[in-house]
């Protein structure tokens, strides 16, 4: 008979207990190969608190859905939009292919880290911390909260350029309003995780009507559409265009993604058993596919729309939010386009600051084993990224907020391989996953897809690099 981990008390960081008494009140998770045979769990306040086991396909489905919705939003957040429309614009739907095949990797990436949180326990954070020298474990920490930092600049001054927009509100004032969404996170969680993801998929839903909205108005090329998700050779002959595309990578595939869906994943009371286990593997990815495919229809939108609004009438320069909110209604010829693209923004903002938050502090519990009650660990993650934005904001202010936010996706896209290889190396470890380790086809396909990102970082450095030198 299986028991089950949920009935194990679990201490949450508010539990003033030695590390040895959560050490002792931790289940010893199967499979060898790491330091620690003992984890503490990843988010302990709502470790195993929603229930998926006997219940007919149909509601286990309903069930695990959830943590997908909250990477997805990290897929299509306001750094995705200083892309795509950059791309868009200049170089009308080519770069659909770009966004496509970041999808599929996103989908592989985002399916083993769900496998390994579910099948060792370990979010990548606390994997990382268990097989890595310190030293090397505190260097991808640093790296990690860089990306953070990147993605969180991007989030909150889409935010903020989102609530000026709408309501007249300054950057530097909307800035600080998007620090609250760590009150929002702390009373979710108060209420149920259920209620959290109710909220990111309530906020999708919102992105995706507005952007159905625009594609109706805007009545792209279809057959120009169907040609961009062809592969075109220009992309990496071109430097612009490689340089948007690498952006557009860094905004689709995010390295914190890979350390949250890892994580959030072992909210799921599933069995601790191989049967168990390969269940929720299973059912796990279907929930991040489906999230994903909501993902790629908004990021193809956001594109798509640039494309056949600022290309198509000869604005290839579009490239800031705001002169998109300026020129879409008068280019399309329908009152309240813009309103409604800055409401969608507002809504992508929020939601990827709110997962955003819950990232920052698996980083930062998983590398340094640093156990704080939840406000103040959430208060110091989310100071370390929007103390940046904040500076961002007011020195800059409006102008040059589209060259941030490209440059954000870069840094992100840069970062990307120091959580990409660990995450395949250790999946691909079968004295680490035992039955679960990659089959040899898709540790080849993961390998190659860690190959193709780390080379196309390189080739944009050097691009970049001969671009300073000349």
């Amino acid at each position: 008979m299986t028991t089950s981990t949920a009935a194990a008390p679990f201490p949450t960081p508010d539990d003033p207990q030695p590390d040895s008494a959560v050490a002792e009140a931790t289940t010893v998770q199967p499979g060898a190969g790491w330091r620690r045979a003992r984890v503490t769990p990843s988010l302990a306040e709502v470790y195993r608190t929603i229930p998926v086991s006997n219940l007919v396909w149909w509601r286990k489905i309903l069930a695990f859905a959830g943590p997908g919705y909250l990477v997805a939003v990290g897929y299509m957040d306001p750094g995705n939009w200083a892309t795509d429309l950059a791309g868009g614009s200049a170089f009308g739907y080519t770069l659909l292919t770009v966004i496509l095949l970041s999808n599929l990797m996103a989908v592989l990436l985002q399916g083993l880290a769900s496998k390994l949180g579910i099948v060792t326990g370990r979010d990548l954070a606390q994997a990382c911390r268990d097989h890595y020298s310190r030293p090397v474990a505190i260097g991808l920490w640093v790296l990690c909260e860089i990306a953070i930092a990147a993605c969180d600049l991007a989030e909150v001054i889409g935010t903020a350029i989102a609530l000026n927009l709408l309501f007249n509100i300054p950057l530097e004032w909307g800035v600080l309003i998007t620090a609250l969404d760590v009150l929002i996170v702390l009373y979710l969680q108060n209420k149920g995780f259920r209620l959290l993801e109710a909220l990111v998929i309530a906020l999708i839903a919102t992105v995706g009507m507005c952007f159905f909205f625009e594609l109706w108005i805007a009545k792209p090329d279809l057959g120009g559409v169907a040609r961009g998700f062809l592969p075109n050779p220009e992309i990496l002959r071109n430097p612009q265009m490689l340089y948007i595309a690498i952006g557009i990578l860094g905004a689709t595939v995010m390295p914190h993604n890979l350390y949250l869906h890892s994580s959030i994943v072992q909210t799921r009371n599933y069995e601790e058993s191989p049967s168990g286990k390969r269940e929720a593997v299973r059912y796990a990815f279907i929930d991040s596919t489906i999230a994903l495919s909501f993902a790629l229809f908004i990021n193809a939108s956001i594109l798509i729309v640039a494309a056949a609004t600022f290309n198509r009438a000869g604005q290839t320069g579009v490239a800031e939010i705001q002169d998109a909110y300026r020129l879409l209604t008068p280019l399309l010829g329908v009152a309240g386009a813009s309103s409604v693209f800055a409401l969608a923004l507002l809504a992508s903002g929020q939601n990827s600051t709110l997962t955003g938050t819950l990232a920052g502090q698996i980083v930062m519990e998983g590398f340094l084993n640093i156990r704080l009650r939840p406000w103040l660990r959430r208060l110091i993650t989310r100071a370390i990224a929007i103390v940046p934005a904040a500076i961002t904001a007011i020195v800059w202010g409006a102008s040059g907020t589209a060259q941030l936010l490209v440059l954000s996706q870069v840094i992100l896209s840069m970062q990307l391989s120091f959580a990409v290889f660990p995450l395949v190396m250790f999946t691909s470890d079968k004295v680490k996953m035992g039955q679960f380790v990659n089959p040899r086809w898709l540790k080849l396909l993961a390998y190659i897809v860690a190959i193709v990102i780390a080379a196309l970082n390189a080739w944009l450095l050097v691009q970049i690099i001969g671009a300073w030198v000349r």
